[in-house]
């Protein structure tokens, strides 16, 4: 396992800018304030990020998505914006003000994460990231990091069968002389039906991951 530390200027923000300590279910804002409400939302807890089987029945699953989450843990910051959108939540408007103030005074200056590395061939119940952090800021950071790494390594695993697949069934033409046939090469061509821009971007970029050559999207050739 690799180990590597968020808060770091030198990390670019999150690709997609939704990607914000927001994006959470509302239960682990109300979380965060029973854990700050009884003074132990600094007790230091440790997070295992796992799954408990393979998709799609195979044997094994592709990590990936770690960037993301490095990006996310770098630049995670509640804007005055997030703050004064959560005191309008009717689940919230019970809290304290302070409550409030106080977040947006966090960081993840004290989280640490190890993880195995992108790409990396994982099985069930073996733990893709480890975050050591207070306890409260490990809650706000579960539902994103979930996202973060489920999708991606779902996309990159089902590249890496199509792949297989691919070579499994040999050159292309295997009748021609050795110098016209070739291993089959597999493109990406999904973003017309993908879930969205961002579905389409991931799919594309995860893809490549798993091992395809190629996308037919523009946009994730460029930024990729």
């Amino acid at each position: 396992m690799s180990d590597s530390t968020s808060a770091s200027p030198a990390i670019p923000p999150p690709t997609n800018s939704l990607v914000t300590p927001l994006l959470t279910d509302l239960y682990q804002i109300t979380m965060a304030y029973a854990h700050w409400s009884n003074n132990r939302h600094n007790d230091q807890a440790t997070f295992e990020l796992f799954f408990r089987k393979n998709p799609f029945g195979g044997e094994f699953t592709v990590f990936a998505g770690l960037d993301e989450c490095l990006k996310h843990l770098a630049n995670f910051k509640f804007t005055v914006s997030d703050v004064d959108y959560l005191k309008t939540v009717p689940a919230l408007q019970h809290c304290d003000p302070a409550f409030f103030e106080w977040l947006l005074h966090l960081d993840t200056s004290q989280v640490t994460v190890r993880a195995m590395r992108d790409g990396t061939v994982a099985f069930p119940r073996v733990p893709l990231l480890v975050v050591q952090a207070p306890l409260v800021i490990g809650q706000l950071l579960e539902t994103t990091l979930l996202t973060l790494v489920n999708y991606p390594s779902l996309i990159a695993t089902n590249a890496a069968r199509m792949v297989r697949a691919a070579h499994d069934r040999g050159p292309v033409a295997p009748d021609l002389p050795a110098q016209c046939s070739h291993t089959p090469a597999c493109v990406e061509f999904g973003l017309r039906r993908a879930q969205g821009p961002d579905g389409g971007f991931s799919a594309s970029k995860y893809s490549a991951v798993g091992g395809f050559d190629g996308t037919s999207n523009v946009q994730a050739g460029k930024l990729l």
